[in-house]
């Protein structure tokens, strides 16, 4: 039985637990005594518990993240009701800030607050040698990589083959964004290149599909982002996925002639545009050259094959919502495949906190502390937005209506307007328009070339009024009322619709119509093939991990 224990609730399977796995590798001669065992946010906190006790541990360390604490603080309290001479280390981002509010650290007997990639080991040595800290808080200071053992040798043959496998070249970022926890660490650490580069060739040889790099600022220097690029491409084989975070506002040319280089699918990047809006983005302690990150999104979209999702922060302090509606449609004309629209959050520690009083800023006291309201944003127009940000996932960045979702808002087969007259924006609801209520039947028609923007929210607020819910909406119920919706609301044509629609069916690999659309297929429809097949090309056959949303999208350029 091992003497210690590493443990956390991982968001989904697919996700291993990057952080415990560096505190494996960092025990020496006390890693044979240690188990790492993960779970999801499936498992009841009894059975957990039990899972845990089964082995008989004398100190278990658990990873406490945002999305896991709650779950975490029941664990930790039925394992000390049961067995209190066990002891409990808590580390991680979401105890490493604001400890003494936290019922979880009241209960634990040590956190480590920081990288605790070296503390905890020493701490290991000493709890097992009878000696306890003094400290209920032992605070680490962020180690030098040349100190570290990295952790690759630490993923399973069966991570290899089921999960992304994530893989870092730097810590740190030298930005300050006040919502960003990032913004906390500015020093910039690097894992010696060639170093990393045997680590990363091990894992490919072992069979890795999807090396997701967690650098928040992968591409901040060009040389290294350059040989990093390189070596991926060398190393890309079908059905392998390369994810990096990249600065959106720099993408020299040295940079792209690599990028551009990469069949499509090979690389994805991840690009925080978080807001258009320059006084609210200088509120926030937030620098980036829009005009810049303009034309690298433009490049990226029109010059190479990779997956790029963009994120968007709702709610950061003084952006109002029809700020957030500009923003939005100047970031789907650069035609992101994906956009991930998020709701603002303190994250705890970060200087987000000292808008609060002059924007009247209101979180969840629970996690993830997303914002509920605030001076321009009532509580009624932030749910809307999360609705709309939930309902923009299933339906715009699935991959599973790529054509017919542009019906919503514009002529699939026509560009988008390069910017929306304001007849248009208020005749579609907006900015300067009443915004409508979820039960309204008073909002006004969309036009043909509207705003994205406005014309989803409508499409939200109507999805909801049917199905009163976010979740387990099945795709073919979410198919039915989209038909329903363009057809009855919209007025758009049956035919175009169910064209469209039954071409989105056949690219993600459906050979039957669902029953709804028969009826509005001609009736040789069903046996031809998609009309855009021969034009784009095809999502590689073994998708890597958590890579079948992103082979969606290859095949629309």
């Amino acid at each position: 039985m091992p003497d210690i224990v590493l443990t956390t609730l991982n968001a989904k399977y697919i996700h291993p637990a990057f952080g415990l796995r560096y505190l494996r590798a960092n025990l020496g001669d006390l890693r044979p005594r240690a188990a790492l065992v993960e779970f999801d946010l499936r498992p009841r906190p009894l059975e957990i518990v039990e899972r845990l006790l089964a082995l008989e541990p004398k100190l278990v360390g658990f990873g406490v993240y945002i999305w896991n604490v709650a779950p975490l603080t029941e664990v930790v309290a039925l394992l000390k009701r049961l067995r209190p001479e066990v002891g409990v280390v808590l580390g991680g981002p979401e105890v490493s800030h604001e400890t003494e509010s936290q019922r979880i650290v009241a209960m634990a007997d040590v956190v480590i607050a920081g990288e605790a990639d070296l503390a905890f080991a020493g701490l290991c040595r000493e709890w097992l040698a009878g000696n306890r800290p003094a400290a209920r808080v032992l605070r680490a200071a962020p180690p030098e990589f040349g100190d570290l053992a990295l952790p690759y040798a630490e993923y399973s043959n069966e991570d290899i083959a089921h999960r992304v496998i994530y893989v870092e070249a730097s810590r740190g970022c030298p930005f300050s964004c006040e919502f960003c926890l990032s913004s906390l660490d500015t020093t910039v650490r690097h894992v010696p290149l060639a170093r990393l580069l045997g680590e990363l060739q091990r894992l490919l040889d072992r069979g890795a599909r999807q090396l997701k790099f967690v650098d928040r600022t992968f591409n901040l220097d060009l040389d290294r982002a350059r040989a990093l690029f390189a070596f991926c491409r060398d190393a890309w084989q079908p059905g392998r996925l390369f994810h990096f975070e990249v600065i959106p506002d720099r993408l020299p040319q040295v940079l792209r002639e690599i990028v551009a280089s990469m069949p499509p699918g090979a690389f994805q990047f991840e690009v925080g545009i978080q807001s258009f809006n320059p006084e609210v983005c200088a509120r926030v302690r937030r620098r980036q050259d829009v005009a810049a990150l303009e034309d690298n999104l433009r490049f990226l979209r029109t010059g190479t094959g990779v997956h790029v999702h963009a994120d968007l922060i709702l709610g950061l302090p003084g952006e109002s919502l029809a700020s957030m509606a500009s923003g939005f449609d100047r970031l789907v004309r650069l035609r992101p495949q994906e956009i991930q629209v998020g709701m603002l959050k303190r994250l705890r520690g970060t200087a987000i906190s000292r808008h609060d009083d002059a924007w009247a800023m209101v979180y969840s006291p629970h996690p993830p502390y997303e914002l509920l309201q605030n001076k321009l944003l009532d509580f009624p127009t932030l749910q809307r937005l999360r609705r709309f940000a939930r309902y923009w996932d299933l339906v715009a960045n699935s991959g599973n209506f790529l054509e017919t979702v542009l019906l919503l808002w514009s002529d699939p087969h026509s560009p988008l307007p390069a910017s929306v007259p304001a007849a248009t924006a208020a005749a579609s609801g907006g900015p300067d328009a009443p915004v409508p209520r979820a039960d309204s039947s008073l909002a006004p028609p969309i036009p043909e070339a509207g705003s994205p923007f406005w014309a989803f929210l409508r499409w939200s607020d109507w999805l909801y009024g049917q199905v009163c819910r976010t979740d387990s909406i099945a795709l073919d119920n979410l198919a039915e009322r989209l038909v329903k919706y363009l057809t009855t609301v919209l007025g758009r044509s049956p035919d175009a619709v169910a064209r469209l629609l039954w071409g989105d069916y056949q690219r993600v690999g459906r050979r039957d119509p669902p029953g709804f659309l028969r009826p509005l297929l001609a009736p040789d429809q069903p046996a031809t093939a998609h009309s855009l097949s021969h034009s784009h090309p095809q999502p590689p056959p073994h998708p890597s991990p958590g890579q079948k949303r992103q082979a969606r999208h290859i095949s629309r350029s």
